[in-house]
């Protein structure tokens, strides 16, 4: 039937990184990006979620997710920027990029979405914080 055949799937998530926003001034600026989260499966506390992190966030939750998950390959992250890293194309580059990795952290690996303590906090919680992990 085509409720079956285009109905929501019985298993999805997905994630989008979007809305890049500047923050502070002059050695204290950074960007941080919205984390938009859709879902229906169980190991998600929300099927719908949206959160803010930056940069140093995703690196720090890529090295705890390697540590975690040793029987999976975490992909790189986008490379760190170090000249004229406010430049729209370099935001986008990256925005690009963080959503590229969290896509197949999550999606990509049902190992992490069901075993995975960090995981789901990282992408839904918004009062998230290294410190309780």
């Amino acid at each position: 039937t085509p409720e079956e055949r285009y109905g929501i799937p019985e298993n999805f998530l997905e994630i989008e990184v979007r809305n890049p926003r500047f923050h502070g001034e002059g050695r204290n600026k950074y960007v941080d990006y919205e984390i938009i989260c859709r879902t229906n499966i169980p190991a998600f506390k929300l099927k719908h979620s949206s959160v803010r992190r930056r940069y140093s966030d995703f690196e720090w939750f890529r090295d705890t997710l390697e540590r975690e998950s040793t029987r999976v390959n975490i992909p790189p992250l986008p490379g760190k920027v170090y000249t004229n890293r406010f430049a729209d194309e370099i935001i986008e580059q990256r925005r690009q990029g963080l959503e590229r990795f969290l896509q197949m952290v999550s999606v990509g690996h049902p190992l992490l979405q069901t075993g995975s303590k960090i995981l789901c906090p990282f992408i839904q919680d918004p009062n998230f914080s290294r410190d309780s992990f």
